[in-house]
């Protein structure tokens, strides 16, 4: 017994165009530091990025964690060189000129 095709209309929709939510092209050739899942900060130079937002860094460094506590960063820093990034561990980009760290207004000072 042979099914009923269903009609599917004109078959020649075209899809929207997805888009890049960031636009990192006005930070190509510029320092920038990225957080990824698991903890590790790196900053280097954007030469490239592509739609998933896997990036190219150059001049990379890592700041290595503290190895009691992984959210503290050490003064250490480990220079890596031309990095490719996979964009599914990525989650924060930010400049690198401009950049402050501030306090923590959530922890609770002992008093």
């Amino acid at each position: 017994m042979s099914q009923p095709s269903k009609d599917l209309g004109s078959g020649s929709q075209a899809k929207p165009k997805k888009e890049s939510i960031l636009d990192l092209s006005k930070y190509i050739d510029r320092a920038i530091r990225v957080k990824f899942t698991g903890g590790r900060e790196v900053s280097g130079v954007l030469k490239g990025f592509d739609p998933l937002v896997n990036l190219v860094l150059d001049g990379c460094i890592e700041y290595v964690r503290d190895p009691d506590d992984n959210f503290k960063l050490t003064d250490d820093e480990r220079q890596l060189g031309l990095v490719v990034c996979r964009g599914t561990s990525v989650v924060l980009i930010c400049p690198h000129d401009g950049m402050e760290s501030i306090a923590n207004p959530f922890i609770q000072s002992a008093d």
